[in-house]
């Protein structure tokens, strides 16, 4: 009996380092991601968690301060709540407009039409080009006083239009219109949730006698739910992080008169304008904190309106 036993044990230990030494290839195959993770990722995530409870400009050690860094940036920093309302209102009008615009073109574009794969990388090109420097200097020359817009207003209705960009009341309207513009990426990923659904679904609604409006309300939408819910939570993240236009088109200052301070740019500002690298990253913490929040509140209320095949309700 013994003998068995030994045998039986000496069997698992011989498992156990075959497995041991299958798993220590996984390893080796992971680590050139672990060690980029830990000295490009987590590395400076955790630096900048320091340096955000310390005063520090680059040329002096950090100098710990402790929460004096949130202290001022609630209580006397009027220009962190600017930002804060620029881009909360840039938010509330851009990610409804692009998830509007972007579901609509691909409800289009789910029938079938002649060139549809041609209109599909047409209008996802935007997305590509959208967010780099060429697209937001164009922008600029677009809507400033002599730009093409004002041009085009002259030589149709005899009408000299402003510098959108250089008044506070539409400077923050035209970046919106370009964030919509860049619809494509939500598009795509709506137009392979329309193909997920059931065309007997719409066949049986036909025969009832239900329209096109009342298809869409009731089957489409529904049944789209988790893709609409995938994407604003994707545009809300963009959103908050959204910077190259705003610093283009505003040549860096969030202006006129703070009028498209994003958070980011401002974060910027306080970091490489102003060299207060402690400050910047409480501002970078604060962020994460938001961005954070609401992508726990859109997960929590998602029970209430995004509903799976498999959901027991």
């Amino acid at each position: 009996m013994s003998t068995v036993d030994e045998k039986t044990s000496r069997a698992r230990r011989g498992q156990s380092r075959a497995a041991w030494r299958r798993d220590l290839v996984g390893y080796a195959f992971l680590m050139p991601w672990l060690i980029g993770f830990v000295c490009f990722s987590l590395g400076p995530v955790l630096a900048s968690l320091y340096l955000s409870f310390t005063k520090f400009d680059l040329l002096r050690p950090a100098q710990w301060i402790g929460a004096d860094n949130y202290v001022r940036m609630f209580t006397a920093d009027a220009r962190f709540w600017q930002s804060l309302k620029v881009t909360f209102s840039y938010m509330l009008m851009e990610v409804p407009l692009k998830l509007a615009f972007a579901l609509l073109v691909a409800v289009v574009l789910d029938k079938a039409i002649r060139g549809g794969a041609l209109y599909r990388a047409l209008f996802y090109i935007p997305s590509l080009l959208g967010g780099s420097v060429a697209i937001a200097v164009l922008w600029r020359q677009l809507f400033e006083g002599n730009g093409t817009l004002n041009q085009i207003l002259l030589w149709l209705f005899n009408y000299k239009g402003p510098s959108w960009i250089a008044n506070p009341d539409t400077a923050i309207y035209t970046l919106v219109l370009l964030a919509v513009w860049q619809f494509g990426s939500p598009m795509i990923i709506f137009l392979a949730g329309l193909r997920q659904i059931p065309q007997d679904l719409y066949e049986a609604a036909s025969m009832d006698g239900a329209g096109t409006w009342r298809k869409f309300r009731k089957i489409t939408l529904p049944l789209l739910a988790p893709v609409i819910f995938f994407n604003m939570v994707l545009q809300i993240i963009e959103g908050f992080k959204a910077f190259t236009p705003a610093y283009v088109v505003s040549g860096g200052t969030g202006g006129p008169i703070d009028s498209t301070l994003f958070y980011t740019l401002y974060l910027y500002q306080e970091a490489f304008s102003y060299f207060r690298m402690g400050y910047a990253s409480a501002l970078a913490w604060v962020l994460l904190l938001i961005i954070g929040a609401f992508t726990g509140i859109s997960f929590l209320t998602s029970k209430y309106w995004v509903y799976y095949e498999d959901d027991p309700r």
